[in-house]
Order: structure tokens, then C-alpha cells, then sequence
């Protein structure tokens, strides 16, 4: 007669609920000491010298797969393969249909005579123009208008716009249109965008597309309308939990929120990773000038997608990794892209800047006041230029570097307490570099500086005009 089966513990369906504990008559199960990587939890420790095979501790346990029996035959399979399911059931059958990314398509327009639209229209029309059908948002002032805007365009031309019941539900919105390989957008602000942060670091993680508008607005807390930058931290260095980082753009007037908003769409499917256009509270509401491009273009599906066919149904999107061992190897995937990213996509816009000897690095709205204070001191004689960053994360370090041996004082200008001026020296340090002096013109709370402010510190910082 052969032996009755004695209990195998699959560690990874163990929940320590301890009742096999209680159902053991001989004490052959003790409460675990070590944590299993992959669950979080304690399993339980058998001890089965004195184990006669009654099978309590099985009939107790409530997971199919936690305690079962087993004999020394199959006790090695258990031990070598059942971490493989392949190795006891065989290959799990889900071909793939898919033949490479379905590509763009590219879709010339009629000429048309320029246009003079809000900043926020303006990003909204970029985004159509990318392709974008997919928008997920709620309400907030100053991005208002461009939701309103997809709201009323997309149902017309086969589009989808979400009101969602918070920010939180948008971004997961975003994650779900955005795994499925469809370009999305949401229209934001900071207090908007901080709700974000969480689904933003998901999407991150799970390398997920996703175009994000920011227009700050004064803060902290409730704040104000008024335009403001200090949320350049949060867009930068704070993206939620972990090891995030995202490409941030920076436009300065209407026509580059379409450009960017347009770009942003590219450069997001591009690298697999969600992209930020941050403007301020003025450039959302300001009008201007703004020419459409020559085309735009109808998106394809990218093989990677999830979108529910045939084609794509082995695919998975998906930001956990439970072993540390796999969870480092895929950041240490997120930082090769991102030195690629920090590498190749630097942009930065340089204005006088060939024989400066002052060098007022500016954003956003600022930079225009910056642009008309460059004019003033050039007309006093005084040999001022404007470096403007278009890529706030990566800083665009390369082209600065190329002007710094001649530029005697570098001038700070934002509408923030020194986030612009704190990515400067952060990028700085990286590079290496000691910086000539460097002071600073500032505002907070919806003020920005004002084109007399911005002369005022080129001309008490310099030795006179040259």
C-alpha cells in the first residue's frame, strides 16, 4: 500500500492565514520568518518529519494551489518547473498576427490664411492635427477653452471627448487610450496636474504614450487665475512616484503651442513615454497669430498596442514587476532611454545672442517681456542676449555651453521663487561647468517680471554700455 501524499507549499499562493496551522495535528506547520519577494507576505514553514499524510492542512486551506499533495516524483517537477507553466502544461498559444506598426498617414491641407486664436485653441488645434481623437479632461481655469473646444470638434469627426469625474479619472483614462496605441491629450493646470501625478508615474512605468497641457496658474494650494511658472519642479523632477521623467516643453507663444502640441504627440509615441507642453495662465488666454501647417496626419496602430484585436492580443501593458531583480533591470531600460532623451532632444531658441556679453535665459510668457527688454539694451548700447529653453527637462545645456566664454553675467528671469534658475544649475553642475555670476529677476502669485524690470537688471549688472 503505497504511503499517503504529504503537502507541498507553493510559497506564492500563501497568504499566512495560518489555518492550516490550526488544522495540523502533530505540528508539522509553523508561522514563516521570511518574506517572499513576489507576494509581500510571510508564508507558512513546513516541518514534515513527524507529517503522516492525514491531509487536514490541505481540506484548510482555502487557494487551490497553496497546499497540495504530492510524492517524491512529483516533488521535482514541483521544484523545477512549476515557476515555468510552459514546463507543465506547454506553450500558451497566442500567436501574433501583427505585421510591424501599421504607419501614419499623412494628409496634406488646403492653403488657409492665418488664424488668431487663444494659446489654448491653439494647442487644441495641434493636437488634431496630430492625429489626437481621444481627450480625457476636467475643467480648469486657465485650460478651460481647449477642452471646450475638443468637446465641441471631436463627435463631428469621429472623435471622443471625456468629462471625467476628476483629474484622477482622466489620467487613468489616458492610460488605458494610450495603451490601446491611440494619441490622447488632457488640458490641465496645477492643481489639475498634481491630481495626475500618480497615473503619470503608471504610465511612466508602463511605458505608455500620453500628451499632457499644463498652463500654470498661481499657487500653492487653490491660488489664483493669474499665470505663473513654478510648476516647472513638478514637471521636471517630481512626475509622480520612482525613477519618472518626462519630456517638458515650453512654448512661448500660440503658434508653439500648436507646433509643440503637435510635436509632443510625436516625440511621445517616439520614446513610448508621456510628454508635458507647460505653459503659463497668460499664454492660454492670450490671442495670437497663428499659421496651420501643410498637413496633418491620421495615426496608425504601433505593434505594442493593446487595442482589443487579433492581431495585438499577446501584447501586455503593464508597470509592476514584483521580483527587485526585474524591477531594476527595467529602470535601469527607463535610464538608457532617458540619457537618449536628454541626449538627442535638447532645444533651446537663441535671440542676439552671437556677441552677448548678458544673457537673460527666460520661458513662456516671461521670455516676450525678456525679448522687448533685449531690444531697450541693445538701443542704450548694451550687448544683451535672450536664451530661451524649449526643452525645460532635458535643459538644453549643449547650446548654452557654446555662449557661456563670452557672456559676462547670466540673468534669471521667472515667474516662479527660482525653479527655472535651480534647473539651470542643476544642468550646469552635470555638465561640469562654473558659471559666470548669475542673478535673477523675480515674481510669484500670478505676477510676472515686467519688460522695465528685466532692462533695469541688465543695466545694473553690467559696467556700462560697449
Amino acid at each position: 500500500m503505497s504511503p499517503r501524499p504529504r503537502p507541498f507549499l507553493e510559497p506564492e499562493y500563501c497568504k499566512s492565514c495560518l489555518r492550516c496551522i490550526e488544522a495540523c495535528p502533530r505540528a508539522c506547520i509553523t508561522p514563516g520568518t521570511v518574506i517572499n519577494p513576489e507576494t509581500g507576505l510571510i508564508p507558512v514553514e513546513l516541518h514534515l518529519e513527524n507529517c503522516n499524510g492525514c491531509g487536514l492542512c490541505m481540506a484548510a486551506c482555502p487557494e487551490p494551489f497553496g497546499l497540495r499533495p504530492t510524492t517524491e516524483s512529483f516533488a521535482s517537477v514541483l521544484d523545477f518547473e512549476l515557476e515555468d507553466p510552459a514546463a507543465l502544461f506547454g506553450p500558451k498559444i497566442v500567436p501574433n498576427y501583427s505585421e510591424g506598426d501599421e504607419p501614419d498617414e499623412t494628409i496634406p491641407l488646403p492653403p488657409c490664411e492665418p488664424l488668431v486664436l487663444k494659446g489654448s485653441y491653439a494647442s487644441a488645434i495641434g493636437a488634431l492635427l496630430a492625429g489626437c481623437r481621444h481627450v480625457f479632461g476636467y475643467p480648469i481655469t486657465p485650460s478651460t477653452e481647449a477642452s471646450e473646444l475638443m468637446a465641441k470638434i471631436l463627435p463631428k469627426i469621429g472623435g471622443h471627448f471625456i468629462q471625467a469625474v476628476s483629474e484622477t479619472a482622466a489620467v487613468n483614462m489616458m492610460y488605458g487610450a494610450g495603451g490601446a496605441g491611440v494619441p490622447c491629450i488632457t488640458f490641465t493646470s496645477g492643481p489639475g496636474f498634481s491630481l495626475m501625478l500618480e497615473g503619470i508615474s503608471y504610465m511612466i512605468g508602463a511605458e505608455v504614450p500620453g500628451v499632457f497641457v499644463n498652463l500654470m496658474r498661481g499657487g500653492p494650494g487653490l491660488g489664483n487665475l493669474g499665470p505663473e511658472q513654478a510648476d516647472i519642479k513638478l514637471a521636471c523632477r517630481g512626475l509622480g512616484h520612482g525613477n519618472t521623467h518626462a519630456l517638458v516643453l515650453a512654448p512661448s507663444t500660440p503658434q508653439e503651442m500648436l507646433e509643440l502640441t503637435r510635436q509632443a504627440f510625436e516625440l511621445s509615441f517616439l520614446y513610448r513615454n508621456p510628454v508635458v507642453v507647460l505653459g503659463d495662465g497668460y499664454l492660454g488666454q492670450m490671442t495670437g497669430i497663428v499659421k496651420l501647417p501643410a498637413e496633418m496626419k491620421r495615426v496608425g496602430l504601433p505593434a505594442w498596442a493593446v487595442s482589443g484585436d487579433r492581431a495585438h492580443r499577446h501584447n501586455l501593458i503593464c508597470s509592476i514587476e514584483l521580483s527587485e531583480d526585474d524591477l531594476e533591470a527595467h529602470n535601469r531600460k527607463l535610464n538608457d532611454k532617458y540619457a537618449y532623451i536628454s541626449a538627442h532632444e535638447q532645444r533651446a531658441d537663441c535671440y542676439r545672442c552671437a556677441d552677448a556679453r548678458q544673457l537673460v535665459v527666460a520661458c513662456n510668457t516671461p521670455a516676450r517681456m525678456a525679448k522687448g527688454a533685449i531690444e531697450d539694451a541693445r538701443a542704450l548700447g548694451y550687448k544683451a542676449g535672450l536664451f530661451r529653453p524649449i526643452t525645460l527637462w532635458p535643459f538644453p545645456i549643449a547650446a548654452l555651453t557654446t555662449l557661456l566664454p563670452h557672456i559676462d553675467q547670466l540673468i534669471i528671469v521667472e515667474g516662479s521663487p527660482g525653479q527655472l534658475e535651480d534647473e539651470l544649475r542643476l544642468a550646469l553642475s552635470h555638465a561640469g561647468i562654473s558659471p559666470p555670476p548669475i542673478t535673477h529677476v523675480r515674481h510669484y502669485g500670478g505676477v510676472l517680471p515686467s519688460q522695465e524690470e528685466i532692462l533695469d537688471c541688465i543695466r545694473e549688472n553690467t559696467g556700462g554700455p560697449v
